[in-house]
């Protein structure tokens, strides 16, 4: 009799061909385990190689199951949530088509923790950036992480803040780039919201209010950043923002002097890590000393945008993710 699969890993899949999908999975084939898994994954209408890269892995090893799906119906909580609901893994692990397993034993530590303690309902990998990250990205994702953990460790979250339920805090901070959660869990008592964005942000929050424990596994890592140009990256920042906005109903002013001093500030910071940074030759730290601050700019202008736009507005003009028509 064959052994139940432990895990599902999940992978929403939009023209992932030039966005790291084939190196992600092979990746996730180096995986060494001493369980069974199986391989979940959605295609919202690529109009690229995709699917033939899913067909090729799906033929070589036999445990991929591909579902395709109208991007009409794609969304980022309710395909998660469905994902959950027709998997048979034990545990759902979440992966999105560019965060690439960084080591043999990622699958094994996203697992682990869920054997410490029934009330943990959710792991949190590491995120490394790619060298080809621009330094603003590169070094918010570091902060954030540093922020979860020390290196090598696990750290458990709870809410230790009775005030702040309901709102968005280091404790409940949550990334399904890459995540795992309980599959019975998540059909029988918290699920992912029905939201189009941000999804993640509300299911770490919404495990914390209700008691449970949050894990951030520094062990368990993925090489992630997401490939954005600069004449992209307000329109990032805008999709992450007004999503938050929109989810948590809160809306915070940013005026013209907060954007030019967060931009300055952030530039200065910056500067003294890029002189610093032995990822980058002296030449391409000339070269970000001069442009970086302007991904610090475009930040800025994305957040400022994303809370001053009116909530009943089309917003496709201004953002990334909808002109990409995910």
């Amino acid at each position: 009799m064959a052994k139940a699969n432990k895990a599902t890993v999940f992978i929403p899949v939009y023209n992932g061909e030039h966005d790291h999908l084939e190196e992600t999975l092979e990746a996730l084939y180096r995986q060494k385990t001493d369980f069974a898994w199986d391989v979940f994954i959605t295609d919202s209408g690529s109009k690229d190689n995709s699917v033939e890269i899913i067909e090729r892995f799906a033929e070589k090893y036999g445990n991929i199951r591909l579902k395709k799906i109208a991007k009409e119906e794609y969304s980022h909580g309710g395909t998660r949530q469905m994902a959950a609901e027709i998997s048979s893994g034990e545990i759902m692990v979440y992966l999105s088509q560019d965060a690439v397993p960084y080591n043999e034993n990622w699958l094994t530590e996203m697992v682990a923790p869920f054997t410490l303690n029934p009330n943990i309902v959710g792991v949190v990998a590491r995120q490394k950036p790619r060298l080809t990250c621009f330094p603003a990205m590169k070094y918010d994702i570091e902060a954030v992480f540093r922020e979860q953990g020390v290196e090598d460790a696990l750290t458990l979250w709870t809410r230790s803040d009775e005030a702040l339920k309901g709102t968005y805090t280091k404790e409940s901070f949550y990334s399904d780039v890459c995540s795992a959660a309980p599959r019975d869990f998540l059909v029988s008592k918290i699920g992912y919201r029905q939201v189009a964005y941000s999804e993640d942000y509300e299911y770490g929050k919404d495990i914390l209010d209700a008691g449970y424990i949050k894990v951030y596994n520094a062990k368990a890592i993925v090489e992630h950043s997401n490939d954005v140009l600069l004449n992209q990256y307000k329109k990032r920042i805008f999709d992450e923002m007004y999503h938050i906005r929109i989810n948590s109903g809160t809306t915070t002013s940013i005026s013209i002097a907060t954007l030019v001093l967060n931009t300055l500030k952030g530039s200065w910071k910056d500067s003294w890590k890029i002189c610093r940074d032995r990822d980058f030759s002296w030449k391409r730290k000339l070269y970000w000393l001069f442009v970086n601050p302007l991904f610090h700019l475009e930040k800025w202008r994305g957040v400022r945008l994303a809370n001053k736009v009116d909530v009943t507005a089309d917003i496709r003009q201004y953002s990334l993710e909808r002109n990409q028509e995910r």
